[in-house]
C-alpha cells in the first residue's frame, strides 16, 4: 500500500503527533503541512521532513487526498468545507466544527460531495477500548443496563499558560475540552444517545494563571466548569456523566459500566492503552488486552483506518456522523443544564465497526472485512 498523501492545515503543539506518528501507517503518507504563521509551518516542515505550503498551495495539490485539519476549534468549519471545496477528504482533531450547527452543515456538505469526513478522539479505536468493546459484544457482562463516565480536575490554569479559551464562550469548559472522549468511548460500546438532562454551575468568575510569563493575571469565567448529568441511550442504559474544573481530588474511575450479569472498569478514554478489569465471582478481574495499538499513544489511528476505508471502500470508524452526535450530546447537556428540562437528540449514529484482534502497529482491519 503507497499511502493516500495528507496535507495538515494547523501547525499548532497537537501536529506533532501526528506528523510522528504517519510513519507508523502505510495507509498515509504526509506531503505537507500549512499555517497562517509560515513560521510554524516551517518549522515542523524542516523537522518531519515534508513541505511547507500556504494553505492555498496545500489544497491546490493532487497528490494531496486528505486534510488533516488542526486548527483551532472556532476554524474547522471553515478549514474543512474549503478542504471539501477541493475535492479532498477531511479528517479533523475535536471537535468537529465549533458548534453542532456548523458541525452538521460540515457533515452534510461531505455526504452530498461523496467525500469522506472523519474526526477525532480515535482512542477509541485502541487496543484497551477494542477490548473492552469485544467483552461487551460477547455478553461478558449482560445487557449494558448503566454506567459512568467522570472527568474531574482542578483546572488547566494550573499548567497551561494561556488557559483563556478553556473558560470562554462558546467552546471551552470540561465538557467540550475533554467531554469528546468520554462520550465517544460510551458511543463505541452502547451506541447513540436518545436524550440527556444535566446540571450545571461554576465555583468563581475568574481564575488566576499560575505558570508563564502571563502568571498572576486572572482569566474570566463565561462558562459552566461543573456539569453533571444523565445520557440515555437509545439502546436503554443510563449513563452517568461528570466534568468538572472545579475538584481538588477524588476517587473515581474514568469510566464504568454495568450489565445484568456483570461489571466492567475501562481506563482513560484520553489513552489509548491502559487496563480492563470485569468483575466476577466477587473479585475485580484484569483482562487480557488482544488488540493491537494498546501500548502507547497512536493518535493518527483513525486517520489511517479513514485512508484505508477509502481505499477499500469500507466504512471508517472515527467518521463524521459519529463526531457529530457526539457534539450534539455535549451541546444539549449544557443546554439542558441552561434551560431544566431533559433534550431529546436529533441525531443518531451507528456504532463503529470493531476492529479485528491480534494486529500489529500499522494493521488495521474490521472484523466484517475479514470473514
Amino acid at each position: 500500500m503507497s499511502g493516500i498523501g495528507v496535507g495538515v492545515i494547523g501547525c499548532g503543539v497537537i501536529s506533532d503527533i501526528y506528523l510522528k506518528n504517519a510513519a507508523l501507517f502505510p495507509q498515509i503518507k504526509m506531503r505537507a503541512v500549512a499555517d497562517l504563521r509560515a513560521e510554524a509551518a516551517e518549522e515542523k516542515a524542516r523537522a518531519y521532513g515534508v513541505e511547507a505550503l500556504t494553505v492555498e498551495a496545500l489544497l491546490a495539490r493532487e497528490d494531496i487526498g486528505i486534510v488533516l485539519n488542526l486548527t483551532i476549534p472556532a476554524a474547522h468549519a471553515e478549514i474543512g468545507h474549503r478542504a471539501l471545496a477541493a475535492g479532498k477528504h477531511v479528517y479533523s482533531e475535536k471537535p468537529l466544527a465549533g458548534s453542532f450547527d456548523e458541525a452538521r452543515a460540515l457533515n452534510d456538505a461531505a455526504q452530498a460531495a461523496g467525500l469522506r469526513l472523519g474526526c477525532a478522539p480515535d482512542t477509541f479505536l485502541g487496543g484497551a477500548h477494542q477490548t473492552a468493546r469485544a467483552l461487551v459484544d460477547a455478553g461478558e457482562i449482560g445487557r449494558p443496563v448503566a454506567g459512568t463516565a467522570t472527568l474531574m480536575l482542578p483546572g488547566h490554569e494550573r499548567w497551561h499558560p494561556n488557559p483563556d479559551f478553556y473558560y470562554s464562550a462558546p467552546g471551552g469548559g470540561p465538557m467540550m475540552d475533554m467531554g469528546p472522549y468520554y462520550i465517544t468511548a460510551m458511543l463505541n460500546l452502547l451506541g447513540p444517545v436518545a436524550r440527556v438532562t444535566a446540571f450545571g454551575g461554576r465555583s468563581r468568575d475568574s481564575r488566576e494563571i499560575a505558570t508563564g510569563p502571563r502568571a498572576g493575571q486572572s482569566v474570566p469565567v463565561e462558562v459552566d466548569t461543573h456539569l453533571a448529568g444523565v445520557m440515555e441511550f437509545a439502546q436503554g442504559a443510563l449513563v452517568q456523566i461528570a466534568t468538572s474544573f472545579d475538584v481538588r481530588a477524588h476517587r473515581h474511575g474514568p469510566l464504568e459500566l454495568y450489565g445484568t450479569t456483570g461489571s466492567m472498569t475501562l481506563p482513560d478514554p484520553n489513552r489509548f492503552d491502559g487496563t480492563v478489569e470485569l468483575h466476577r465471582d466477587g473479585a475485580w478481574q484484569p483482562q487480557q488486552m488482544r488488540h493491537g495499538h494498546g501500548d502507547g499513544n497512536y493518535r493518527g489511528l483513525g486517520l489511517a483506518q479513514m485512508a484505508g476505508a477509502i481505499a477499500s471502500g469500507g466504512p471508517h470508524c472515527a467518521s463524521g456522523d459519529l463526531a457529530l452526535h457526539a457534539l450534539e450530546v455535549m451541546e444539549a447537556m449544557h443546554r439542558s443544564a441552561r434551560e431544566g428540562r431533559a433534550i431529546e437528540m436529533t441525531t443518531r449514529c451507528e456504532r463503529p465497526a470493531p476492529l479485528l484482534a491480534e494486529r500489529g502497529t500499522g494493521e488495521i482491519a474490521l472484523q466484517e472485512e475479514v470473514a
